[in-house]
């Protein structure tokens, strides 16, 4: 394989990385999920705050979809459903982790 040839496929690879990860929400989200165990719903849109309800739903269908997110529906009224990270989803905590600690060291804080 030719160099040029290896740039191509790693351009690729982060293409399809940005689609699955690209949203708005999504990279909160997982880690809302993960570390501070928020699994609901109405508990991830008021974590998220300026979130509208299809926004949220669309972010996490396409994580389903992705499968990063499992989707737990306990068949109750009034609905209930849950989220937790897929084994796909829990293999990239540490990807977040880092994000989030080179965040910290080197942005500075949102006001």
């Amino acid at each position: 394989m030719r160099k040029t040839e290896a740039a191509v496929q790693r351009c690729k690879t982060m293409s399809a990385l940005q689609r699955v990860l690209g949203g708005k929400w999504k990279l909160e989200i997982l880690y809302y999920i993960a570390f501070c165990d928020i699994r609901r719903f109405g508990a991830l849109r008021r974590q998220l705050g300026e979130i509208t309800e299809s926004s949220l739903t669309k972010q996490l269908r396409e994580l389903e979809a992705d499968g990063f997110l499992i989707r737990h529906d306990f068949h109750e009224v009034p609905p209930r459903v849950e989220y937790s990270l897929s084994d796909l989803g829990k293999s990239f905590m540490d990807v977040i982790s880092y994000m989030k600690a080179w965040g910290e060291k080197n942005l500075p804080e949102e006001k």
